[in-house]
């Protein structure tokens, strides 16, 4: 029977699982099959799935659904799902949708395309390794090789797992522990990706401010690999996410200050501005830790970006406390942040708190009362920005206006500026002029061009 030969990949999920899409894609294309957009396209479907919202298995049975009747119509179809759901629901998938292919955890994507081509013959398949092999969770090769959005830009994944023990999150549960990539096996990777003409790199990993410490046995090596990265040739942004605020060391902040291609940006956890509610979410940290380290950071690192991650409706979370996260997230002045709505999550400890679960109307309220304030702070930093000029990379044309050029500044915030006669190809370095802010965009007009892009184009190697 003959190998699929096109293949489409549905992600759901955080930066983390966007990566392991990116490394699966390799992995096919270098079996000679060709990525298509849709799946009525394709002959292979994959679903990499997420579990840390409420509705991420409505999402994925969903998909599930639709996909079932593409399949009926096309016995030689193959689907699989894998990701954190996957790791979690086990058999509850092939229990739902018995006609599902392959079914495999976040600790062996490695093997998804030996499992696929074993379910030809074999019949549906389900593999889920408790913990990854030590040997897989090292590997480059797939992230190297990864197919990636943007040939310009790449993840590396620096540690697997997560260490601790936040009561809302399942993480630890899907990932499994720490285990941290040796430092010159990550540097040899970032060296080859620069070679290919990687100019931006985003460091990933759970807890990044740990990576090491299971290495070492003490100090983390996170502030040593920002230094490292840093004089990689070629290399000219590197950022990273995300860290904890309880690991996020001095040696870490002055490596960002004094490492040039380190991007002036921090993203910075908060989740609550209540200390009650940081303990019952088993954060390790109070308010005001939080806000020394980051007026330590603000002092240290020229014109730094901060974004942060906010939850609306823990457990228990009344009025006053909320009131409290209002006024420090007002205080912290945040670039941006990413809010959530409290959504519990089977095997964690927020999920047994359901007698202190807060009304939807609610929650719904608070959540369109903190977005205000933000809205607020996002604006003001985009107004003080008007003037300005900015280095930005470029991402190509706007989605919404195909007259204007999308990037992105050192800041990592976007912008868009018409398009002009020089040649604008993605990965290409301009300066922009900031003539007006909006909340969550910047627009400018280009003022000089500083470089075209450095990416090569891939040839995959058909090893099939």
């Amino acid at each position: 029977m003959a190998t699929p030969k096109t293949f489409t990949i549905r992600t759901f999920g955080c930066q983390m699982n966007e990566h392991d899409s990116e490394r699966l894609a390799g992995m096919f294309v270098a079996e000679g099959m060709t990525p298509v957009d849709s799946e009525t396209e394709a002959d292979l479907v994959i679903f990499n799935t997420c579990t840390i919202r409420e509705n991420a298995d409505l999402k994925l049975y969903s998909a599930l659904g639709h996909v079932k009747a593409l399949k009926e119509s096309n016995p030689e179809m193959q689907v699989a799902v894998g990701g954190c759901m996957a790791q979690k629901d086990r058999g509850k998938i092939q229990e739902v949708a018995g006609w599902v292919d392959v079914v495999f955890g976040t600790h062996n994507i490695n093997q998804a395309p030996e499992l696929l081509r074993r379910a030809k013959f074999e019949g549906p398949l389900m593999e889920i390794w408790e913990a990854p092999d030590p040997q897989a969770a090292v590997e480059m090769a797939p992230a190297l090789y990864a197919v990636r959005e943007l040939p310009y830009s790449a993840w590396m994944t620096i540690q697997t797992g997560c260490d601790n023990s936040c009561a809302y999150c399942i993480v630890p549960s899907v990932r499994g522990a720490e285990i941290s990539r040796p430092l010159e096996d990550l540097l040899t990777e970032a060296r080859m990706l620069a070679e290919a003409g990687v100019t931006e790199l985003t460091v990933l990993g759970q807890n990044v401010n740990s990576y090491g410490r299971d290495i070492t046995g003490r100090s983390p090596l996170f502030p040593e690999l920002l230094r490292s990265l840093g004089e990689v040739d070629g290399l000219e942004r590197i950022r990273f996410t995300s860290p904890h605020p309880k690991d996020l060391s001095s040696e870490t902040i002055r490596a960002m200050a004094e490492t040039p291609a380190v991007c002036n940006q921090l993203h910075l956890p908060l989740q609550s501005g209540s200390d009650r509610v940081l303990t019952a979410m088993r954060r390790g940290y109070h308010v005001d830790r939080y806000r020394r380290i980051l007026d330590e950071a603000r002092s240290i690192i020229p014109d730094l970006c901060v974004t942060t991650d906010l939850i609306v409706g823990f457990p228990g979370e009344t009025d006053e406390e909320f009131e409290e996260t209002l006024k420090v997230v007002a205080d912290c002045n945040f670039d941006l942040a990413y809010t959530f709505i409290f959504s519990p999550r089977e095997g964690t400890r927020a999920a047994l708190m359901s007698d202190d679960f807060i009304p939807d109307e609610l929650v719904a309220e608070r959540f369109k009362r903190l977005k205000q304030v933000l809205d607020r702070s996002a604006l003001l930093h985009h107004e003080a920005r008007v003037g300005l000029i900015e280095e930005v990379l470029v991402e190509g044309p706007s989605r919404r206006n195909d007259q204007m050029i999308s990037g992105r500044t050192r800041q990592g915030k976007l912008i868009h500026f018409p398009v002009t006669q020089t040649p604008m190809r993605a990965g290409a370095l301009v300066n922009v002029k900031v003539t007006h802010g909006a909340p969550y965009h910047l627009l400018g007009e280009e003022v000089a061009f500083i470089r075209g892009p450095k990416h090569k184009t891939r040839i995959p190697l058909n090893i099939s």
